[in-house]
């Protein structure tokens, strides 16, 4: 077993420890929710090298970072801040990192959906969740567009479902574009994890709404205005005390409501862009689905106010107008999928998949539409594509162009 020491000059007087305290040798010095009874009591501590285990110290410390990271937010003095004593409490989810997960996007819908559909009911959802965002950051981190192209074309593919691809799809989507705007990986992870999560109270309902041929009954819409409430609820009843995270589900719908917390207010912002342009992209079978660029559009439509807009246009340039995995048309008249994101949001790299003449093309070569000779002329509905994809056959064609 590999102890850690401990902060023992952070631990006050009279406060019970979240953690069990050894010496290095593995002889137990302290229970966990025992508390040092006076100065002498740590004195003694400190002879003998007061540790816990690694796992014990990783929780405390990602306990204490995610403290000072709401207390910096809230506008208390850094001075403060360093005289505040080691948390007194270690939530759930600190002490997990993740499980390995295996697989792509693909598989990490199927274990997301599994979640959503069990709401309040999931086994061991925080520890599944974690596992999921951390597989999520880790394919996002390895290839971004390979990451938007697999969920833009699975948001197309109604076989599998809506509820999983609208979260992850919204997840990465606000992960890309929170980096734009610089925020820091405490407010990016409380995003990622809102956005994976912040349907959960109706995540059924919102597959059966993909693909019934009516408008929503008023049943349904009841639970569509309730269902950020009763989502925060389910989060609660898992052990989820993230005071941002929770906020977020909340009010994802109403992210201007004055009852939020004033520091997520861009966070809640983006939340709801992001949830509203990734559903416009969504076909149901009483409308069509909305292109990027028009779902863009609409979004700057409603960015009045300068947070708002700056916002909005960190949305749209982290992934583009022309995403990868959604189609184009080419100047030419060659039907395209893009593949890649450009130096400008209107100047993906595309792969033509139908020809000038509608034929089916097998050679996979990427085009740079920057080119005048291979411009974009229009966006193309997902409902329009003729041809199946053969995504390895993009990875090479797109690694071909990295070297």
């Amino acid at each position: 077993m590999k102890y850690v020491p401990i902060p023992i000059a952070m631990l006050p007087v009279g406060q019970p420890l979240p953690v069990n305290v050894w010496n290095p040798d593995g002889l137990l010095l302290l229970r966990k929710g025992q508390p040092i009874v006076s100065e002498q009591h740590r004195e003694k501590l400190y002879a003998h090298n007061a540790s816990t285990t690694e796992a014990e110290a990783q929780a405390w410390q990602r306990s204490y970072e995610r403290m000072v990271h709401t207390m910096l937010q809230d506008g208390v003095d850094v001075a403060e801040i360093a005289r505040m004593p080691m948390p007194g409490a270690i939530r759930e989810r600190d002490y997990h990192t993740g499980d390995q997960l295996n697989g792509g996007w693909l598989d990490l819908q199927e274990v997301l959906r599994g979640i959503l559909y069990q709401g309040g009911l999931a086994l061991n959802p925080i520890h599944r969740l974690t596992a999921i965002e951390n597989k999520a950051r880790s394919l996002l981190k390895d290839d971004p567009d390979d990451s938007l192209f697999s969920l833009f074309q699975a948001l197309a593919d109604s076989t599998l479902g809506y509820c999983a691809t609208h979260a992850l799809l919204c997840a990465t989507v606000c992960e890309l574009a929170a980096q734009k705007l610089g925020w820091d990986l405490h407010q990016r992870q409380a995003l990622m994890s809102a956005a994976l999560t912040m349907n959960i109270g109706m995540a059924r309902e919102q597959d059966v709404l993909a693909r019934q041929n009516s408008a929503p009954s008023e049943p349904q819409r009841q639970l569509i205005q309730a269902h950020p409430q009763i989502s925060e609820q389910i989060l609660r009843s898992y052990g989820l005390e993230g005071a941002d995270e929770l906020d977020l589900v909340r009010w994802h719908h109403q992210p201007d409501s004055p009852e939020g917390l004033a520091r997520t207010l861009p966070s809640r912002q983006l939340l709801h862009m992001t949830d509203v342009f990734v559903a416009m992209m969504a076909a149901r079978r009483t409308r069509e689905a909305l292109s990027p660029l028009e779902s863009a559009k609409s979004i700057y439509l409603q960015t009045e106010k300068e947070v708002t807009a700056s916002v909005g246009a960190a949305l749209t340039a982290a992934v583009g107008f022309y995403p990868p995995g959604t189609y184009v048309r080419l100047q030419g008249g060659e039907t395209a999928v893009a593949v890649q994101r450009g130096q400008r949001a209107n100047t993906p790299w595309v792969i033509v998949i139908v020809d000038r003449n509608g034929m089916p093309t097998f050679n996979y070569n990427c085009l740079d539409t920057s080119d005048p000779a291979n411009a974009i002329a229009a966006p193309i509905a997902f409902s329009s594509r003729k041809v199946v994809i053969n995504a390895e056959r993009v990875r090479r064609a797109r690694d071909r162009i990295r070297r």
